[in-house]
């Protein structure tokens, strides 16, 4: 295991940098996320720590070496990537013992690596199977058992999840959540999905266009964006917005005094809750309703303009263009600058 420091890092295509001088510290045995939409910088982040990108500047220090010179090879990481790679001619066993037969380990050391790693996996009832023999799930594994059996310092998951069905991708996220349990070793997992990022990191990297806009917690990021921008990508559906116009004179004191043409209002939809009039917050045409069996996402539209979503347990009986009206307490209530969307809130 090791920890990773990056120290002004910089990844430039000519005139264009797509890491902007990044600056992270990832603790021994920590599960760390990068997440952001496409383009963002995470992969490429990503492929400068393993080695597969050139650094235009800045340092990468694994453990307490500074990497920036170093071969991937010699770098103690293994990468998952999104594709599984795998040698179609070789059976499970072959392609995770492959890597460790090019090394020139003992056969003896190479057949306790790949049936503990299998066993870990459960996939030892596979190992001489080919892989097309295999679903799409079981081809994941074997990718990551391939990593596994290096016994690396730090794993590297470049979106390893993508290419599966929803079942499979809950199925697999719970067996890599099991998996840094039992081995407590560094790991460092991109991904675009936010649920993914949520519900395995200890720590998450919120990434926009190569810089780091965040760092914390999943619950630090939830509960305490700092800008409007992690507000919007953590959380599912993402938080609503509201304008001074949207605001009822049944609002509040506090609020309405705080709320002025350079600031708005941000709820998560789980946090606004039904009321009468003479308490909203905010008042707003229904639009649609989608049933999703446990709660219903409740569409709506302010008189301004403003679309909105509240989440509800249960369904409002009400006719499309009825006036539903909302609030939420006050420490779900989160304030941003309008023009540079940073968080107001304390």
């Amino acid at each position: 295991m090791a920890k990773l420091h990056l120290n002004g890092l910089v990844k430039a295509f000519g005139a264009s940098e797509v890491i902007k001088r990044v600056d992270l510290d990832i603790k021994d045995g920590e599960f760390v996320v990068f997440v952001g939409p496409s383009g963002c910088g995470k992969s490429t982040l990503l492929r400068m720590i393993a080695g597969l990108e050139e650094i235009t500047a800045g340092e990468i220090f694994i453990g307490d070496a500074r990497m920036n010179d170093v071969a991937p090879s010699k770098r103690g990481v293994a990468m998952v990537f999104q594709s599984y790679a795998l040698y179609p001619h070789m059976s499970v066993y072959n392609n995770m013992a492959f890597g460790l037969k090019q090394a020139g380990l003992p056969r003896d050391e190479i057949d306790r690596r790949v049936r503990a790693a299998a066993s870990v996996l459960h996939i030892a009832e596979y190992l001489q199977r080919m892989p097309r023999a295999l679903s799409g799930g079981q081809r994941q594994r074997v990718a990551i058992g391939r990593a596994i059996v290096r016994e690396p310092q730090v794993f590297l998951f470049d979106e390893p999840l993508s290419n599966l069905d929803a079942a499979l991708r809950v199925q697999t996220r719970l067996e890599i959540a099991r998996l840094h349990e039992r081995l407590r070793t560094t790991m460092i997992y991109v991904t675009h999905d936010q649920v993914e990022a949520m519900t395995l990191a200890d720590k998450i990297v919120v990434l926009r266009a190569g810089q780091i806009e965040q760092t914390g917690s999943p619950l630090t990021l939830y509960e305490k964006p700092q800008n409007k921008f992690v507000a919007q990508f953590i959380g599912s559906p993402k938080m609503n917005f509201f304008a001074t116009a949207d605001i009822q004179d049944s609002a509040p004191q506090h609020l309405r005094d705080i709320m002025g043409e350079d600031v708005e209002l941000g709820i998560r939809p789980e946090h606004l809750h039904r009321c009468d009039r003479q308490q909203a917050i905010i008042a707003a045409g229904m639009e649609r309703v989608e049933h999703l069996g446990e709660y219903a996402l409740v569409h709506l539209t302010t008189e301004g303009g403003t679309e909105l979503v509240a989440k509800m347990q249960q369904p409002p009986q009400a006719q499309k263009g009825d006036l539903l009206h909302f609030n939420a307490d006050r420490q779900f209530c989160h304030l941003f600058d309008k023009t540079s969307g940073t968080s107001l809130s304390a």
